[in-house]
């Protein structure tokens, strides 16, 4: 698997990873998070999640502009990881959430999160383009070594992005157990235990006082109840003080696992710094040799770079659509384990394990058909799997259609009217969870790591940084829009927003297919 691959690519992966523990274990607990510290509707924390993930893969733009102007690709790197733990570090400090202060904590918050999402973009779009050239040089030294050589290292450009994706989720598949893990054992240290309702009731309580009558108070009661707590029932003041140091408690225990993110920076910090000897620099060798070309040679080269970058659009339209589908699993889709599956002995946050789970165990699978077809010469290309891979994410909302309109699920806000006993009769089991995610991961591994292959593989020598960042540009479009997920989630019955999701899955897989040979003969 590691075979005939560039002495660079693990320290990348590996510092990536690091990275990406530190992210995903602030990613797993975000939209729920943002409502249970400041009660916040499904709505509004989807509108900041959005705004976040979009601000992540804007800002790699940016990332890439300032390294491919300053050559200084390594520099930039490091200076994200800084200003990413700096946003962490904020974020770890366990300040309760009242209605007094509310007007500065939770701009402080989003302060965190805009410096976290700078720093990504420093960060993610030029180690990305690190690799890409570590390939370019690769593969040109297979060359001067002659035809055969050269034959035995082409393709493995796609599966050395296969490798540094499965190290991304060997991150993702740890980070969504700690925030959950330290949250409870907090709340175990004060004699409590987890309940994903009662925060939203408690925050109720606190907002309407001894206004909150009939069933959401005797709600509110039987949850406390739940979680080991003891209230004066005919005392407002003492089911007040619960609410407040529950949310405390419960809060205290995420802010916490935000000083792992912080120790997963520096930890990718040390393997870089270390490693960064070996690692190539973008573009550099191009701008020495510049000069040499005639102008019929610049005409050529500006006509193949308007080219490339055509087709590189084509592919950033396409996946933009993806990314809006696929990113549900923090949105619409974390909001439908939390509703909808029965998930007592599992917070919902840690369902979002199962996906980097799937990445690892099949990555190798995939990547060994993809292998075999190659040696039979029948190798398909990068933008078929592309395309491929729009129709398995297909699959995953049709599964997920299907099942929501064969249960009679209504929308997210009339499942919340419902009796506790009447929510617990139509829910599913995990194994739905387990389903969509599989299906959804072998669409990824079609997708993300082979679009980055893609991108290097179009990109200008000089424009390195500035196509990967282009790439998660895309992806900022498709996240901005993530809201659209619990909004129709909230609004209509469940199994017409995974039509939708569908229906966008299938129009751009037949988009793609469309402007298969064009893109074809650019990659090659």
């Amino acid at each position: 698997m590691f075979k005939d691959h560039p002495k660079g690519l693990i320290p990348a992966a590996l510092s990536n990873m690091g990275e990406r523990f530190g992210y995903y274990i602030m990613n797993a607990v975000l939209v729920l998070f943002l409502c249970s510290k400041f009660g916040l509707s499904d709505e509004a924390s989807a509108i900041i999640y959005s705004v976040f993930y979009c601000g992540i893969y804007v800002l790699s733009l940016v990332g890439g502009i300032i390294a491919d102007r300053t050559q200084n690709y390594k520099a930039v790197i490091r200076s994200g990881l800084i200003i990413m733990a700096t946003g962490y570090i904020i974020l770890s400090i366990p300040i309760l959430s009242t209605q007094g202060n509310i007007g500065w904590l939770l701009p402080l918050t989003c302060f965190a999160l805009l410096l976290i999402a700078f720093g990504n973009g420093l960060f993610k779009g030029n180690l990305q383009a690190i690799v890409g050239q570590m390939y370019d040089n690769f593969e040109a030294e297979a060359l001067a070594q002659g035809p055969e050589a050269y034959r035995r290292v082409q393709g493995k450009r796609d599966s050395g992005f296969q490798i540094f994706y499965v190290f991304i989720n060997v991150g993702g598949l740890i980070a969504p157990f700690v925030a959950p893990l330290l949250r409870e054992w907090w709340l175990n240290t004060h004699g409590l235990i987890y309940n994903a309702a009662l925060p939203a009731a408690c925050h109720q309580y606190i907002l309407e006082g001894a206004s909150m009558v009939g069933d959401p108070m005797n709600n509110l009661l039987g949850l406390i109840g739940k979680v080991g707590g003891t209230v004066d029932a005919n005392s407002p003041d003492s089911i007040r003080a619960f609410c407040e140091s529950y949310l405390d408690i419960f809060n205290t225990g995420i802010h916490y696992s935000f000083i792992a993110s912080v120790a997963a920076m520096l930890i990718s910090l040390i393997i870089f710094m270390v490693n960064q000897k070996i690692f190539p620099v973008p573009a550099k060798k191009e701008k020495q040799v510049v000069e040499d070309y005639t102008p019929e040679e610049r005409a050529e080269m500006a006509g193949e770079i308007k080219r490339r970058m055509y087709a590189l659009f084509a592919v950033l339209g396409i996946v933009i659509f993806f990314w809006l589908s696929f990113h549900q699993n923090g949105q619409s889709l974390s909001l439908f384990a939390r509703d909808f599956v029965q998930t007592d002995n599992l917070a919902p946050e840690i369902w979002q394990a199962v996906n980097p789970f799937f990445v690892i165990t099949l990555t190798p699978i995939v990547m060994l058909i993809f292998g075999a077809l190659s040696k039979r010469g029948r190798e398909i290309s990068t933008p078929r799997k592309i395309a491929i891979g729009m129709g398995i994410a297909g699959l995953a909302f049709l599964f997920l259609a299907i099942f929501s309109f064969m249960q009679g699920y209504p929308s997210g806000t009339e499942f919340k009217r419902l009796s506790d006993s009447e929510q617990m009769a139509i829910k599913a089991g995990p194994w739905v969870l387990i389903v969509l995610y599989f299906f959804l991961t072998v669409a990824e591994l079609f997708i993300s790591p082979l679009g980055l292959s893609f991108v290097s593989k179009v990109a200008p020598k000089h424009l390195q940084g500035l196509c990967q960042g282009l790439w998660l540009g895309a992806t900022a479009i498709g996240n901005l829009f993530l809201w659209i997920g619990p909004l129709m989630y909230n609004k209509m019955p469940i199994w017409q927003c995974w039509t939708v999701f569908l229906t966008i899955c299938l129009i751009s897989m037949f988009v793609m297919l469309g402007m298969l040979k064009w893109l074809e003969k650019i990659a090659k």
